[in-house]
C-alpha cells in the first residue's frame, strides 16, 4: 500500500511533475519507424508526457520531432507540406526544418530578419529497433543513445502491437511484471500443457506448469530489478521449478519471459497522466520469430481491423470490450479476443488512475510492491536534485539484458539465469 501523495508522484508525469522530468532524462519512443517511412511522407501526430508532437522525415531521411503547433498563430503542423528539406505549415507558409530553423517565411518581408530571430521547439531524434526515439531533457544532461534490449544486431527480428489505452502508464506497466495474473486472465492462451517449455503455436502459448500461485523473489539492479516467478512444473516436480523471470528497465520497460520461437518485450509510455501508448514487441536474434501480421493476428491488435487509425482499439468500454459471454460458457475464460485486449480491460477498469492506498496486497504482489518502491523512491530522489533512475554510467547496456523462462534443479540460484553465465545440469 502507498499514500495518497506517493501515488501522485508514481504516476503524474505531466509538466514539472518529477515523475515525467525523470523520463525527459532518457531517450522514449515517440512512434513506431513505420509510421514515418518515407522521406516527405505525411507528418504524424504524437503526444508524450502532456506535450503534442508532430513526428516526420525530410527530404533527405532526416528525423523531426517538433512541438505540433506552428509558433506563428497555434495551427498543427502535422496537416503541413511536408517537401524540399522541411515541414511548412498551411496557414501562413512557414516551413522548419528538423532542428526547428526556419526555412521559410513568405508572410514577412526578408527584410526583417524575423526567420532568423525566430526558432521552433525541436527534440533530437534517433531511430533504432522498429521505434523513432526523442530526448526532451536538458541538451545538457542528454545521454548518450544506445539500442533497446530487442535489437542486440542489426539482423534482429522485430514485430510490434501499438495500442492506445485509457489508462495511466503505472498501471499498465505492473501488468506487465504481474507474472501471477497470466494463470488466470489469460488462462485459455496459456493452457497448461505437458511440453518442456513455454512454447508458441499460432494461437497459444502453451506452459509446462498448473500452477497459479508461483513463489515470487525480486533482485534490484542499478537499473531496475529481475524477479523470478517460482512454480511447479507438471513433470519432475519433486526435483525441479518452473522458473520465470521477467526484468524491468525503468522506467517504462519490461522483458517479459521468452517461449521457443521468440522474446516477448513491451513498453508502457505515458501519453499524458491518464493515457498510455502500450507497445508489445515479440523479437528473435537466434530463432525463427514471428513476422509483423501474425503477431498482430495473435494479440488481436491489427490496424484497420482491430484499431483504428490513431490506434485506439475498435473493442473498448463503450462496447464493453465485445466480450462474448456465450464463449466464456464454452470454455473461453474471458470471452475477450487478444492478450493485450484482455489487459486493457483490467487495465482501463481501474479507473484512469488507480487508488493504490486502497489495495490489499499479497504474496503474489512482491513484483508489483518492488515496482512501487523502486519508482516512488526515485521519484523523490530525482526531485530532490538526485540523478535520474537508470541513467548512470553503471547501468549495463540494455542488449545484454535479457528475460528467461526454464526447468531447472531445485539446486539453481535463478539469479545466475538469463545473465549469460549460467550452468544448467540435470
Amino acid at each position: 500500500m502507498i499514500t495518497t501523495e506517493e501515488n501522485h508522484l508514481l504516476c503524474r508525469v505531466e509538466g514539472d511533475a518529477p515523475m515525467g522530468q525523470l523520463m525527459r532524462r532518457h531517450w522514449i519512443p515517440v512512434c513506431m519507424a513505420e509510421e514515418v517511412a518515407l522521406p516527405d511522407g505525411t507528418p504524424v501526430r504524437a503526444r508524450l508526457l502532456g506535450e503534442d508532437l508532430v513526428v516526420f522525415r525530410d527530404s533527405d531521411s532526416r528525423l523531426g520531432v517538433l512541438d505540433e503547433y506552428c509558433p506563428h498563430r497555434g495551427p498543427s503542423l502535422v496537416y503541413g507540406r511536408n517537401e524540399e528539406g522541411g515541414l511548412r505549415c498551411l496557414y501562413h507558409g512557414w516551413k522548419f526544418d528538423v532542428e526547428g530553423a526556419v526555412l521559410d517565411m513568405p508572410s514577412e518581408p526578408a527584410a526583417s530578419g524575423f526567420a532568423e530571430k525566430t526558432r521552433h521547439k525541436a527534440y533530437p531524434a534517433r531511430e533504432s529497433g522498429g521505434f523513432i526515439w526523442v530526448y526532451m531533457g536538458p541538451a545538457d544532461e542528454m545521454p548518450a543513445f544506445q539500442p533497446p534490449a530487442w535489437a542486440p544486431s542489426e539482423g534482429t527480428r522485430i514485430s510490434i502491437v501499438k495500442m492506445r489505452v485509457a489508462a495511466n502508464w503505472a498501471q499498465t506497466l505492473e501488468g506487465g511484471i504481474d507474472s501471477a495474473h497470466s494463470s488466470s486472465l489469460h488462462s485459455t492462451e496459456m493452457p497448461p500443457a505437458r511440453v518442456d517449455g513455454a512454447k508458441a503455436t499460432a494461437t497459444a502459448w502453451p506452459r509446462p506448469s498448473t500452477d497459479k500461485a508461483p513463489r515470487l523473489q525480486a533482485q534490484v539492479t542499478d537499473f531496475g530489478f529481475r524477479y523470478a516467478a517460482i512454480r511447479r512444473p507438471i513433470s519432475n516436480a519433486a526435483s525441479h521449478d518452473y522458473v520465470r523471470i521477467t526484468v524491468y528497465i525503468a522506467p517504462f520497460t519490461a522483458l517479459i519471459p521468452p517461449n521457443n520461437l521468440y522474446n516477448v518485450a513491451q513498453m508502457n509510455i505515458p501519453l499524458d497522466d491518464t493515457n498510455t501508448m502500450f507497445y508489445f514487441l515479440a523479437w528473435s536474434d537466434t530463432g525463427p520469430g514471428i513476422d509483423q501480421e501474425a503477431w498482430r493476428k495473435f494479440c488481436g491488435a491489427q490496424p484497420g481491423i482491430d484499431l483504428d487509425v490513431d490506434f485506439k482499439p475498435l473493442r473498448h468500454r463503450g462496447n464493453h470490450y465485445l466480450q462474448d459471454r456465450q464463449a466464456m460458457k464454452l470454455g473461453d475464460f474471458t470471452g475477450i479476443h487478444g492478450i493485450p485486449t484482455q489487459d486493457m480491460v483490467m487495465w482501463e477498469s481501474m479507473k484512469p488512475i488507480v487508488d493504490r492506498s486502497r489495495d490489499r496486497l499479497g504474496a503474489s504482489d512482491l513484483a508489483i510492491v518492488e515496482f512501487r518502491r523502486l519508482m516512488v523512491d526515485a521519484a523523490k530522489a530525482f526531485r530532490d536534485g538526485g540523478k535520474a533512475i537508470g541513467t548512470d554510467a553503471s547501468c549495463p547496456a540494455h542488449v545484454s539484458l535479457r528475460s528467461f523462462e526454464g526447468i531447472v534443479p531445485k539446486t539453481t540460484d535463478w539469479r545466475t539465469l538469463g545473465t549469460g553465465a549460467e550452468t544448467i545440469t540435470a
